[in-house]
């Protein structure tokens, strides 16, 4: 996800390089317009706390090394304070190119988009147990679910009218199944983080 000209959030466990792609103002792969832009990183800054085994802390932010140009089809998403507070049962968008049947063997070329509601920490566990911890949010067992190839793609909340960031795609069912909540970075939690990143970059 977008968050400013110079920056684009993502998961940790997404294993970005230095040497790959950003490419923003895309929605059909197979038809791309003038929106879209191929970005090359300038820089990249893994959660020095992510955890594979427990895949805490899965946010990496990018760096660009040329600014995104702004339009109707590229802008950035919203930030939330630290303070905010999204409470479950808050209805919730995620979008990706991920699988749209988890036995699948292509991606769609088309954008696809879900609406989600959050679920308290504590109804997540009831699905997922102790490895629901605080730096998670989690959204869907609800007839739609994020899959493989959506990671680290945004799970946007409205706040005052706008669009925020309030998860990044992390883990969930490895049948991507509509009934079980996928499991998503707490931006929240990550704020302070990014800021520091941010400030120093």
């Amino acid at each position: 996800s977008l968050i400013s000209e110079n920056w684009v959030v993502t998961a940790a466990h997404c294993g970005v390089r230095k040497t790959d792609t950003v490419v923003v103002g895309a929605y059909d792969q197979d038809s791309p317009t003038a929106d879209q832009q191929k970005l090359t990183i300038e820089k990249v800054f893994k959660n020095p706390k992510f955890n594979m085994l427990t895949i805490h802390d899965d946010i990496t932010l990018i760096k660009l090394a040329t600014p995104a140009r702004m339009s109707t089809r590229v802008s950035p998403v919203c930030l939330p304070e630290a303070t905010d507070d999204f409470p479950g049962g808050t209805t919730c968008v995620t979008t990706g190119w991920g699988l749209t049947d988890p036995n699948a063997s292509n991606t769609p070329a088309v954008l696809q988009q879900a609406a989600l509601p959050l679920l308290t920490n504590d109804q997540c566990k009831e699905f997922w147990g102790f490895r629901i911890k605080d730096v998670m949010v989690c959204a869907g067992a609800d007839g739609a679910s994020s899959c493989m190839g959506d990671s680290g793609g945004p799970l946007v909340c409205q706040k005052d009218g706008a669009w925020t960031l309030v998860g990044i795609v992390s883990w969930g069912s490895s049948t991507c199944d509509p009934e079980v909540p996928g499991v998503y970075a707490r931006v929240t939690k990550l704020r302070s983080w990014i800021d520091s990143i941010l400030e120093a970059n």
